[in-house]
């Protein structure tokens, strides 16, 4: 297909899409980050590990749907802001100011977009716990839960039946792997494994293989 065809940008945001699901929860302690490990292009399954969740800063994540590079890419940015501000401010980088970074990142090459979607998510004791779906476009909106890629409408059906205010961390962390489970038995994009992370008064730490098979969940 030719580059000055009109549906040429459609056809390249056909080819870049990849499966996948992602879910991010706002619990009473912190935030709990979930998604699976597969990457596609197309039918093919590209890799089995890739790790979807990003650590920006101590207090602060991100999860990546879509392109690849595009997302490793704002990724990088976001972790250079994020420093930079520390130095500079000698404090975290407010979650929403990270959020808000990435929107404009996103807003202004609208006509040239990342073909991503991302959850900024975070918890300091000053702010609480916060996430933000933040689009290809730079549209932004923050929910209790929030999931993202193909498999999102699954996971979305588990989570709004579980999700509860005033969850912690430890209860919230098994629902979003159970959400992201359902997503692998019926999104053919979604599968192999599942990583999780948690976001808390003590930072960022991710669940082990051994904390992962205690929940029971079979994908």
């Amino acid at each position: 297909m030719h580059p000055q065809d009109n549906r040429y940008p459609e056809y390249i945001a056909e080819q870049i899409k990849k499966g996948t699901t992602t879910c991010a929860l706002t619990c009473k302690d912190g935030v709990v980050l979930a998604a699976d490990t597969r990457a596609s292009a197309g039918l093919f399954i590209a890799d089995r590990h890739v790790m979807k969740i990003q650590r920006v800063d101590k207090h602060l994540g991100m999860t990546i749907a879509g392109g690849v590079a595009d997302a490793q890419n704002l990724v990088d940015l976001m972790r250079y802001n994020a420093n930079i501000f520390r130095l500079q401010n000698k404090e975290p980088m407010p979650i929403k100011s990270a959020a808000r970074l990435i929107s404009n990142v996103l807003f202004n090459q609208r006509y040239f977009p990342y073909y991503v979607q991302l959850i900024m998510a975070g918890y300091t004791a000053k702010e609480g716990a916060q996430i933000y779906n933040i689009d290809l476009f730079g549209s932004l909106s923050t929910e209790k839960f929030i999931s993202t890629g193909s498999g999102s409408p699954v996971a979305y059906g588990y989570l709004e039946s579980e999700y509860k205010e005033g969850l912690g961390v430890n209860e919230a962390y098994k629902i979003a792997m159970h959400a992201i489970a359902a997503a692998i038995r019926r999104n053919a994009g979604t599968g192999d494994n599942i990583n999780v992370v948690i976001i808390d008064k003590d930072g960022w730490r991710e669940l082990s293989k051994e904390q992962k098979a205690a929940v029971g969940v079979v994908y």
